[in-house]
């Protein structure tokens, strides 16, 4: 099994790597987090925008998985599935998308639990997605949620309505203005029953099968190694764990079985919502990058906060995350710069030096090395021999700093701008 992740804050551009490199696997797994990503993916000339579809649903021969370390919301599931039949009418996502029975739902109410909180002084904003998400995976937790295999239990909407009035009666005792109970209510069971058409199965079972007859798996993480809840940057982080380790808990399939781990970062950072960001700009230079990049939410269309790399955050990164090859994306973005800045170290109050932080410090200040920029029409360049010097160099950089080789460079938006480096 390979696997595919983040390095940064997400939005690192995992989802053209795994459509480029799917076709070469059996399967195409997902192993967390939910509705709440967003991977994008070009076809023909045309974007799409992925939420707990696994970026294999396109690839002929490919099977696809939504593993059991996710959480699932059948209202946006089923309207995904339609919108992917629209982008393709070709695709039978049906007959070639398989969802785990311990994978967890995640209910209407949950998403107005996560506005009560976002907006309520008795709990700290983090600037989630608002789709039910940290609900779900806190239900789960504390054992208070169904899970997918549950739907064809004859007491499912006794337990599920069970936990919708309860949670219907904590937020209108919070003052909250609610929709139709009754409405939300009809609109999940009905996603569900669309649900049912799917092979809902065991997928550890089915996964180490295919392995133990020599099937490859590549496994699609989602949202990135900082906003892992365990080693990210807590509390502003997503509610799974999104690390190579994750894959394996998320999928069922132990560590031994993993071979390749491709790590995703850009060639500066960007980050959506709350949290601490070292090298955020807040100049002319970042809302150039911001719009040059198209940095805004797949998902949510926020703009994303952007800033020069941060190396001890992605050599932590790199560190947890046991990273075979690094994927570099967005270089192309900076092209016009005269100087690239990267942060090497953070320099603390009492004259310490970080080189490797996983709890970024608050008061650190990032030291740069400026590197010589580069300026080239990324558009013709079709082989690294053809990079300019100065590029060349920024990842010679990279590659001594990581101690670990750029397997592939992203030189564009579309699907083909990527080079094999290696």
């Amino acid at each position: 099994m390979d696997i595919v992740l983040g390095l940064q804050w997400g939005d690192e551009g995992k989802g053209k790597f795994i459509d480029l490199i799917s076709e070469n696997y059996d399967i195409a797994a997902r192993f967390n987090g939910g509705s709440n990503a967003g991977h994008s993916i070009e076809r023909n000339g045309k974007r799409i925008t992925l939420k707990m579809i696994p970026s294999g649903i396109f690839m002929q021969g490919v099977q696809n998985v939504i593993g059991t370390g996710t959480v699932l919301d059948p209202v946006s599931f089923k309207n995904e599935i339609l919108n992917l039949k629209k982008f393709d009418e070709t695709l039978e996502p049906e007959k070639n998308l398989i969802i785990s029975k311990k994978a967890h739902f995640v209910l209407p109410t949950y998403k107005l639990l996560d506005v009560f909180m976002e907006e309520s002084p008795a709990y700290t904003t983090i600037g989630t997605t608002k789709n039910g998400i940290a609900q779900a995976y806190s239900n789960k937790i504390l054992r208070q949620n169904v899970r997918i295999g549950d739907m064809y239990l004859p007491d499912f909407q006794e337990r599920v309505n069970h936990i919708l009035d309860r949670d219907f009666k904590f937020l209108a005792d919070g003052g909250m203005e609610l929709p139709s109970l009754d409405s939300i209510r009809q609109e999940f069971f009905e996603a569900v029953e669309f649900l049912k058409q799917f092979n809902c199965t065991e997928t550890e079972l089915h996964l180490n099968k295919a392995l133990s007859e020599g099937k490859t798996i590549l496994a699609e993480g989602s949202q990135a190694a900082l906003l892992d809840i365990d080693h990210g940057t807590y509390p502003y982080v997503t509610s799974s764990s999104t690390t190579a380790s994750g894959a394996c808990s998320g999928l069922g399939i132990s560590p031994k079985k993993i071979g390749e781990i491709y790590g995703i970062a850009k060639a500066y950072c960007t980050r959506v919502g709350n949290g601490i960001f070292p090298t955020e700009l807040f100049d002319e230079m970042g809302e150039e990058i911001r719009t040059k990049g198209n940095e805004f939410g797949s998902n949510t269309g926020r703009p994303r906060r952007t800033g020069w790399l941060d190396l001890p955050a992605l050599r932590y990164a790199v560190m947890i995350n046991g990273v075979t090859q690094l994927v570099l994306t967005k270089a192309d973005v900076l092209s016009g710069l005269k100087s690239v800045a990267v942060c090497t170290h953070y320099e603390l109050e009492d004259g310490t030096i970080e080189t490797n932080a996983g709890t970024l410090p608050e008061n650190a200040k990032p030291i740069f090395k400026w590197l010589d920029g580069w300026d080239a029409d990324f558009s013709v360049i079709k082989a690294p021999s053809e990079l300019p010097k100065e590029l060349k160099d920024f990842l010679v950089f990279l590659e001594t700093e990581l101690e670990i080789p750029i397997g592939y460079l992203s030189t564009g938006p579309g699907r083909e701008q990527i080079l094999k480096m290696k």
